[in-house]
């Protein structure tokens, strides 16, 4: 392994001597550059090989390609010219701080390829776990544990790289050293300072791991009907049917009650409830419900049940259960229904609708005595 120009052939050690040094180390910087970008494009050329010969939609080879490619563009003349430094001639100071530059961008770039590298794994598993079918709570609990993961990985990386960075510099670690001795009681006075904080990261492991939420659940928060579109280390974002979104701290679905519509499995019974006159007959009604019912592919063929629930002082209250195979399908099969039974009625019963009755004997006794018979 070469490792200082001694090392090299002796017709480069004698080019080394005879040229400049300032050409000599360019000849070495632009050399190692070279060499690792031939590196890479070889790199390129055999996972895109690789790639081709998939003939499915998701190609792992192609995740590496589209994710890795500019990091790894970096990475690799870097890490050449880094083991390349050995070689320059150049005043012992100049080479220390080219190689501490050097060293600087070698550690970015690699924690730029490591959270790369997590994007292919997440692609990876997006494709495993596929959210596109009927049930697929598995899949969104897994998505949901990924995804939380993802963000605690990649804020891990970026604190350790610059922790690196800062240590790199010999001032820093004399500090570094000197505030050991207070790191006891400036840990406590942080924990109190950022307590709200580390109470959202400590709700948010908790949330991912015990799943009380998940992407894409269904919920019902502060009288808000919506889905849960993301996840990260501090809040949960809810997309309200409205297209709006709720920003809400991650602490509070482990603090405060809520709705979750799609905890345990998607399907759901709706409601319908229509209020009639009690001349109605419920047994042409309960027909028309079935047939209606069953001519729509919303309806997933476990609850159909169509009852009188209430009798109130003017009206009856007529409750039907339909069920779905999730949220959505269950509203507009609600909708459809409501609308389908309202038609029947005003076709076929239009008498039974809702009315209100006096009694103009007990008001009016009078009045009505003076009426001729034949027009009561």
């Amino acid at each position: 392994m070469i490792k200082t120009q001694d090392d090299l052939p002796p017709g480069l050690v004698e080019l080394s001597h005879s040229l400049p040094p300032f050409v000599w180390n360019i000849i070495i910087a632009v050399s190692a550059i070279i060499i690792g970008l031939i590196l890479k494009t070889i790199t390129s050329a055999l996972l895109k090989r690789y790639a081709k010969k998939e003939e499915t939609d998701y190609s792992f080879f192609r995740s590496i390609i589209t994710y890795l490619s500019v990091p790894i563009t970096y990475f690799i003349p870097l890490l050449i010219l880094k083991l390349s430094i050995p070689l320059m001639r150049m005043n012992v100071a100049y080479i220390n701080l080219v190689d501490r530059i050097i060293s600087i961008l070698l550690i970015v770039s690699f924690a730029s390829l490591l959270i790369r590298a997590i994007n292919v794994l997440e692609d990876y598993v997006y494709h495993i776990y596929d959210l596109n079918k009927a049930d697929n709570l598995k899949e969104r609990k897994i998505r949901t544990q990924l995804r939380f993961v993802r963000k605690l990985v990649v804020a891990i990386i970026v604190c350790v790289t610059i922790a690196l960075i800062l240590l790199s510099f010999e001032s820093f670690r004399r500090l570094g050293t000197g505030l050991l001795t207070g790191v006891g009681i400036g840990g406590i006075i942080i924990g109190f300072a950022a307590q709200n904080s580390l109470g959202n990261l400590l709700a948010g492991m908790q949330l991912a791991f015990t799943q009380p939420i998940r992407i894409d659940d269904v919920l019902v928060v502060e009288n808000e009907w919506g889905r849960v579109e993301d996840i990260t280390l501090t809040y949960v974002v809810l997309r309200i049917w409205d297209q709006r979104r709720l920003i809400l701290p991650i602490n509070y679905f482990i603090q405060k009650p809520f709705q979750n519509w799609t905890r345990i499995s998607a399907d759901i019974i709706g409601t319908v409830f229509i209020y009639m006159d009690y001349t109605i007959p419920l047994e042409p009604l309960r027909v028309e419900f079935n047939r209606v019912l069953a001519l729509s592919p919303l309806w997933d063929n476990r609850v159909s049940v169509l009852q009188l629930t209430d009798a109130k002082e003017h009206t009856i209250e007529i409750r039907m259960l339909v069920s779905s195979r999730n949220s959505s399908d269950a509203f507009d099969l609600r909708c459809y229904i409501r609308e389908n039974m309202i038609s029947f009625i005003q076709q076929n019963y239009p008498d039974s609708l809702p009315k209100l009755r006096t009694d103009l004997k007990d008001k009016f006794p009078q009045a009505i005595r003076d009426v001729d018979p034949k027009l009561l």
